[in-house]
């Protein structure tokens, strides 16, 4: 029996040209897959009444170090520097499988509520083998569209971050990719996090990148954050190695050389954006109109919870603000006009949907609202007084709605919020991470103390 859902009379934002927007349409559902986005469709299917809503394909979440839900706003205060230091040499190393879990857990659910059907779990946390299997199986658990991209461990800063001369372990990586991600046609697929030259040595850089290509998993790297990383040039070093390609992701950004743009976008690469960080922590402007610029397709992405908020709308606004008040300051300062062609709303709308598909290797399956992809939706209410009246629905989701206004969440078919609550059990994710944010405070403590 075919199992059909009907979305009727929603404001239908599709992000698929051919079909563009539509005030008043119906997008029907069958067997987890988008069958159909028409102005008005009869189908024997269950109906879920849009009226007043507008809906919009699931967000994409590129880059998210999911394991620190358990931490979230420890660090409010931090520059990239500080979190190095309170978080992957304090935290980090006192993690066990069971904080991984209750925080991907927790995060994962987090990402559902906010209207994230999609996200790139950058997970170095794998202490020991057993940090995989526990992060996976929360992955798993939520029903979250997501690429597991298996990072490092996190036991020593001095050994994993300055010059490191350990590699991620290629049998335990071999393992998980056999023993979870047989295919790349699940509902997760896996990635490797790579730290990339001028944190480990090139022997490292090398390896890992090897590692990934013999298994035919992407890469994804954080470059250019801060001007001290732009100074290393790591997409040129990673050029002079030969391993420039069209299955990375390089992360921030922020202080990449015009040389480096060219590389990356010759190379076919891709880019993350994680823009209330960076302008927060110091990391630099978001890049956005940069990549561009250049021809590429940015995304973005939330990255640490333990400074800054864990949804998508944050990071649409923090964009659209830095890179207006960039050019509005250089424009100022040059007394020259402020050019036309400035971000706009839609573009952001884009780059937290369609390119954040595009980025993650999954374009063909989500990303928009198009017939033949997986039916990974949001409605949005539109008659909340934050939201109405709508002029423009673009804009109604850009730079007025936020997690309040997420009524319904749909990944590939199954309805994981509806009617403004998600459908998994909640209270249990929030005592697990509650037990293992009292867990690492204590063992803070106690390491504090020795």
């Amino acid at each position: 029996m075919t199992d059909r859902l009907l979305l009727r009379a929603g404001h239908i934002v599709s992000m698929d040209p051919d079909i563009g927007d539509l005030p008043e349409g119906d997008v029907l559902i069958e067997d987890g897959q988008i069958a159909a986005v028409q102005r008005e469709i009869s189908a024997d299917a269950e109906i879920l009444d849009m009226t007043g809503r507008i809906l919009i394909p699931g967000f994409v979440d590129t880059h998210r170090h999911t394991w620190e839900a358990s931490i979230r706003g420890v660090a409010p205060n931090a520059t990239l520097d500080d979190y190095f230091v309170d978080i992957l040499d304090t935290f980090a190393p006192l993690y066990t499988p069971e904080d991984v879990y209750a925080a991907n857990l927790a995060g994962t659910l987090e990402c559902l509520n906010a209207g994230i059907t999609t996200l790139v779990d950058w997970s170095h946390i794998n202490n020991t083998p057993e940090h995989p299997d526990a992060a996976i199986q929360a992955l798993a658990e939520t029903g979250i569209r997501a690429q597991y991209a298996y990072g490092s461990a996190n036991t020593s800063l001095a050994d994993y971050w300055f010059e490191s001369k350990i590699a991620i372990p290629g049998d335990d990586v071999r393992r998980i990719r056999d023993a979870h991600f047989p295919s790349d046609d699940g509902l997760l697929t896996m990635g490797l996090a790579t730290r990339g030259p001028g944190f480990c040595v090139n022997d490292v850089v090398t390896a890992e990148w090897a590692l990934a290509r013999d298994l035919g998993i992407p890469i994804t790297v954080h470059v250019a954050m801060g001007r001290m990383a732009g100074r290393f040039g790591m997409v040129q070093q990673l050029h002079d190695l030969g391993l420039l390609g069209p299955d990375t992701t390089y992360v921030h950004c922020c202080y990449l050389s015009d040389e480096e743009w060219r590389m990356v976008a010759d190379s076919g690469g891709t880019v993350s954006i994680a823009p209330q960080v960076e302008t927060q922590m110091g990391h630099g402007w978001p890049p956005v109109m940069k990549a561009i610029e250049y021809g590429l397709r940015p995304s973005l992405s939330i990255d640490v919870v333990t400074t800054v908020p864990g949804d998508m709308f944050t990071q649409i606004r923090a964009a659209f603000g830095a890179e207006r008040a960039r050019v509005n300051a250089a424009s100022w300062q040059a007394d020259v006009p402020v050019p036309d062609t400035m971000l706009t709303a839609r573009q952001m709308l884009e780059a937290a949907t369609l390119s954040g598909a595009h980025v993650a290797g999954l374009e063909h399956r989500t990303g928009s609202l198009t017939p033949g992809k997986r039916a990974d939706v949001v409605a949005i209410d539109a008659t909340a007084l934050n939201v109405a009246p709508v002029h423009d629905a673009v804009t109604a989701v850009t730079l007025s709605a936020d997690v309040s206004n997420v009524e319904t969440v749909i990944v590939d078919g199954v309805v994981h919020k509806r009617d403004g609550r998600l459908t998994a059990d909640v209270a249990r994710a929030r005592r697990l991470v509650e037990e293992s944010r009292d867990r690492l405070l204590a063992a803070k403590e106690a390491k504090s103390a020795a």
